[in-house]
């Protein structure tokens, strides 16, 4: 049979024209980094409960484009993180991933990162300040901001409202630990505070006795600064020592988060925090986010689940934004960096030009309210960048938030 050369270039035509339409129906593989061993394992459960929900809700299809979530375990290691990611983009062909949780997991993928051009979108206090300003890296995008953001907020409400003077901190020694008491002390000092003794128990410490047996007696206030399940640990231990009623705790986002909060007693109320959530925040969409989170998972949600659940809505803007085109890898970064959200249980967000969110903090105190420990928010303050109320030029040409960093000027 003779095929005629104007057919031949008739189906080749055809071909070339269905090939944007057929790439279109490819869907978008997103990776997820969550941690389903150690002690951050808590957190990475709450984290993908976030992201299911989210995805749930929209059948699984983000502007058009089926979504497919590819999870990959950390264990809440920096090596097996950079590793999982490795996997993530080169054997599974990922188009973003979401995650990690912690900040020194965060910080091992940079490079790596920078290297490969699939964007980042961070969930957590992962987006450590030296990602965010520094070593800012444009396929590192942040949902929620860094350890300090809400700590510079406690800080100086502990001063200037609290009316503490003296105060002694203690927090993980890890990097996510280090930059939450750094904020504190910042702002606490400048307000007017003492931070007079610092206390760095070991991630996985199994006790915290020691550490309690040497807290300072004069002091009026304590920063606590825990991740996972440590928060519930120390708490039930200051109880247990008789420290909790002579002492203001002041406690990070994680500390008291609500992850935990239900599996704890009377040694949680009182506790003071602030972060970028709250449960009991009264509006009409963190009254949905609760109650569908209620309703799938029995659960009341908090800091590691809304985390993930912003990230993807962060993702479907972007999307939205390109008509779902997210083959053009420059255009999809480019919308990552200009979403805005109005909407959503956090409340308004919006990027600086580091790629950092500007969002509300909210104080919040530990209150038992119809038999249930909830996180009752006592002041909101809007509008809080990375830098808080510090010039941004100063704050970059200081050196990092540290174990060190602020210097403690008045340890005892």
């Amino acid at each position: 049979m003779i095929i005629g050369r104007g057919f031949l270039l008739g189906v080749v035509a055809a071909a070339c024209l269905s090939l944007p339409a057929a790439a279109q129906t490819e869907p978008i593989r997103i990776g997820f980094l969550s941690v389903r061993t150690g002690p951050l394992a808590a957190g990475g459960r709450q984290m993908e409960e976030g992201i299911n929900l989210l995805l749930k809700q929209r059948n699984n299809m983000l502007a058009g484009r089926k979504a497919v979530l590819i999870i990959a375990d950390t264990g809440g290691q920096p090596a097996q993180a950079k590793t999982r990611t490795q996997e993530l983009i080169e054997r599974e062909k990922v188009n973003v991933i979401i995650g990690p949780l912690a900040t020194f997991e965060a910080l091992a993928l940079d490079d790596y990162i920078r290297t490969t051009g699939v964007p980042l979108i961070t969930p957590t206090s992962a987006a450590q300040n030296d990602l965010a300003q520094q070593k800012k890296n444009e396929y590192v995008i942040h949902a929620v901001g860094t350890a300090a953001q809400p700590t510079h907020v406690l800080g100086e409400f502990a001063a200037k409202k609290l009316g503490l003077k003296r105060v002694a901190t203690i927090a993980d020694d890890f990097t996510y630990g280090h930059e939450g008491a750094a904020g504190f002390h910042h702002t606490f000092e400048d307000a007017g505070g003492k931070i007079v003794q610092k206390l760095w128990p070991p991630l996985n410490v199994p006790d915290y006795g020691s550490y309690l047996g040497d807290l300072k007696p004069d002091v009026d206030g304590l920063y606590a600064g825990f991740a996972g399940t440590n928060g519930l640990r120390f708490m039930r231990q200051l109880a247990e020592y008789g420290l909790k009623e002579k002492l203001k705790v002041l406690g990070n986002p994680t500390c008291v988060d609500e992850g935990i909060l239900k599996n704890m007693g009377d040694e949680a109320i009182g506790v003071y925090s602030a972060s970028w959530y709250s449960a009991a925040l009264d509006t009409p969409d963190n009254k949905k986010f609760v109650d569908a989170m209620q309703k799938e998972y029995g659960v009341v949600p908090g800091f590691y689940t809304v985390g993930t659940y912003t990230a993807g809505l962060f993702l479907e803007q972007a999307l939205k934004t390109i008509q779902g085109k997210f083959e053009d890898k420059k255009a999809f970064v480019k919308a990552l960096h200009a979403v805005k959200l109005t909407e959503g249980p956090i409340g308004p967000i919006s990027l600086d030009e580091y790629g950092k969110p500007i969002l509300n903090i909210y104080v919040r105190k530990v209150e038992r309210k119809n038999g249930k420990l909830v996180n009752s928010i006592v002041e909101t303050v809007s509008g809080v960048g990375q830098f808080y109320h510090y010039d941004a030029k100063q704050f970059l040409a200081a050196p990092q938030y540290s174990r060190d960093v602020p210097v403690a000027k008045n340890l005892e």
